[in-house]
């Protein structure tokens, strides 16, 4: 039997390699998406094969994962729940797509994840493994072998000589890619505990980023960001200078409880320091360059759109007509804003387009012959017919 495990070098995945050679009697192929995870992937193919399997593939995904999934995401303005920018969500589509592909290119029989079946996660990955593959066989270990916590598979790597970083004292799961890192379990399972400060990655504590705000201009074109501060850069590059300038001020720190997929509420501290800028600044390119109308469907399409992003539905065919609506409306957001990052906050401080709607010749306050005020008498009581039929009317509740 040949198996594809999703290998990230962590404790999960780390136990996995060893435990799935044994129990299944296979052969082990590790396969790890390079989404962003910078240091973290030093050594790992060295380490899947001393620790049971015979390939480990590192596949370098950043620039199609910004291209093709941060960037359409972010044209969306997706939010889940108002507060999550689905930093790990739309990273595990696209390391499903490339596991099944490593499967069909090895002819293997099973792939294995290591998310847990409490998780959001087994979801993700099962849902674009079946869009793809529909008889495939996945293995989930959470779901079938006899640990019950981390604590247990901390105690079968070190009677296996399984080398990790989690330990008893720091028993936190990380989770980093381009568009953010994410702290969960452990200390933070009791949501009155603050989060410790060497929880900042990629964002520096307040009371470390500097007394003087910076500003950063963002040129988008067609909703997706091209440039910033005037260099031109490709879609990972991208992401990572605005990564480092929203860290440097402690942009995009969040510590947020959410509602799983599978039913429970969940504690996680994201830090999102380019997403928090492209969210925002991509909004105000949108206030001045898209029709009123066509930004309220769109955005009445949001909460659906970051539910199907979040429980796993990207590679399904009403995520794929939302996607298609959304980038339709993205025709003329084209565009440079400016934003201030400053203690935390990423404030708007300009914007503008060749392609705005905005007039400033209507919207001034001081005088002009383009508005008759005059006209603004019919068009409200036009729309206060029905209110005036409903108060002359038996049903005059007021």
């Amino acid at each position: 039997m040949k198996i594809v495990v999703a290998y990230s070098g962590g404790l999960d995945t780390s136990v996995i390699v060893k435990w799935a050679k044994n129990t299944y009697n296979a052969e082990i192929i590790a396969f790890c998406a390079d989404v962003g995870q910078a240091e973290e992937l030093d050594g790992l193919e060295a380490k899947a094969i001393n620790t049971g399997a015979s390939k480990c593939y590192i596949r370098d995904l950043r620039e199609e994962f910004a291209k093709d999934f941060i960037f359409p995401m972010m044209q969306a303005n997706a939010i889940y729940e108002n507060s999550y920018l689905l930093g790990t969500s739309i990273a595990r589509p696209l390391i499903a797509k490339h596991l099944i592909e490593t499967a069909r290119a090895e002819n293997a029989d099973a792939i294995c994840h290591g998310a847990t079946g409490k998780g959001n996660d087994q979801v993700r990955f099962e849902l674009t493994a079946y869009a793809m593959e529909p008889g495939i066989k996945v293995i989930a270990p959470w779901r079938t072998w006899g640990f019950k916590s981390r604590t247990d598979l901390i105690n079968y790597a070190k009677e296996n000589d399984i080398p990790i970083s989690t330990t008893q004292k720091k028993p936190y799961s990380m989770d980093r890619n381009l568009l953010h890192i994410s702290f969960e379990g452990g200390i933070l399972e009791d949501p009155w505990n603050e989060a410790p400060e060497e929880l900042s990655v990629m964002t520096k504590p307040l009371s470390q980023t500097p007394d003087k705000g910076e500003y950063v201009e963002i040129f988008f074109e067609k909703g997706i960001p091209i440039s910033v501060n005037g260099e031109k850069l490709s879609p990972a590059n991208l992401m990572l200078k605005l990564n480092e300038l929203g860290g440097k001020h402690g942009v995009g720190r969040t510590d947020i409880v959410e509602n799983r997929f599978v039913g429970m509420k969940s504690r996680g501290v994201y830090e999102t320091p380019g997403g928090t800028i492209l969210h925002a600044a991509h909004r105000a390119i949108e206030t001045i360059t898209m029709d009123r109308e066509v930004m309220h469907l769109r955005d009445s399409f949001i909460p659906t759109y970051s539910k199907l992003v979040y429980n796993g539905f990207w590679f399904a065919p009403e995520r794929e007509m939302l996607q298609t609506a959304i980038t339709e409306s993205q025709r003329f957001v084209t565009g440079d804003v400016r934003v201030k990052l400053f203690k935390g906050s990423c404030i708007i401080s300009g914007r503008r387009s060749e392609y705005s709607l905005y007039d400033e010749n209507i919207a001034t306050f001081e005088k002009d012959n383009v508005y008759n005020q005059a006209d603004a008498e019919g068009f409200i009581k036009l729309n206060a017919l029905r209110l005036r039929v409903l108060a002359n009317s038996k049903q005059h509740r007021y």
